[in-house]
């Protein structure tokens, strides 16, 4: 049996701090990776939901929902990003975004035209496939932008003097300020074509739960090492007996 020394009030108090606040922690991953298993759900059925007008959606989108819906306009002549440091099935690449003016709405939708790998040995840019002209319907699933992680750099968009510009990551209030122009918060994720030359596989754009869940126990752990810890320090040396008479 562990016989423990009388603690100091703080060393009990620091403790059940730490006890507590880690498994708070632990908790609350556990709470985001259930909130993004249901996030998850409702994308992977996004692309299969009935198509709704962009006029009913764009006011009332929440965070929590993709619609799936159907936008007419042209797009921007002569404007396209090029988001880089992206993979799909193993290839580098770039995916490719085009600001789309939507019939009868004042800002521009930012839309993703999909992955291009790069080419050749030496990984060069790829060449972007023309941009259809013109009116078109597009349809797609309407969803936040992807997080813009570290922004490396500065805001290269500005020292960019040709087109399409290359970016490592999507900010939209810079792309707005490119462009000269209001975006709509969200972007929108083209239905898969198979005339076109662009990957249209979509995942979304946030921590997945398996991330959140290890997470989870990485705080529980610290938890388990602070009673650890506590009972170390405290622990009784065993008595050893004299055995010279």
């Amino acid at each position: 049996m562990i016989r423990l020394r009388r603690p100091s009030w703080f060393a009990v108090l620091l403790t059940l701090f730490g006890v507590v606040f880690f498994v708070r922690l632990g908790v609350w991953q556990l709470h985001r990776a259930a909130e993004k298993e249901v996030l998850l759900r409702r994308f992977a059925t996004a692309a299969t939901a009935p198509i709704q007008d962009f006029a009913s959606v764009q006011r009332g989108a929440l965070p929590e929902r993709y619609p799936h819906l159907a936008v007419r306009g042209h797009f921007v002549a002569g404007r396209s990003y090029m988001l880089d440091d992206q993979n799909k099935g193993g290839r580098p690449g770039v995916q490719v975004y085009a600001p789309f003016q939507p019939d009868g709405h004042p800002r521009l939708l930012l839309v993703d035209l999909g992955f291009l790998p790069r080419e050749g040995a030496d990984l060069k840019l790829p060449q972007l496939p023309p941009i259809q002209s013109g009116e078109v319907e597009l349809r797609g699933i309407y969803v936040p932008p992807p997080a813009p992680g570290f922004k490396m750099g500065g805001n290269a968009l500005a020292r960019e003097t040709t087109w399409p510009k290359l970016t490592t990551y999507i900010d939209m209030d810079q792309i707005a300020a490119d462009l000269h122009a209001t975006l709509y918060p969200r972007a929108l994720l083209l239905d898969a074509d198979p005339a076109q030359a662009y990957v249209r596989e979509w995942t979304p754009g946030f921590m997945p739960p398996a991330r959140h869940y290890g997470y989870a126990f990485q705080w529980f752990s610290f938890a388990i090492a602070a009673i650890a810890i506590f009972v170390i320090m405290h622990r009784k040396k065993p008595e050893t007996g004299d055995d010279d008479e």
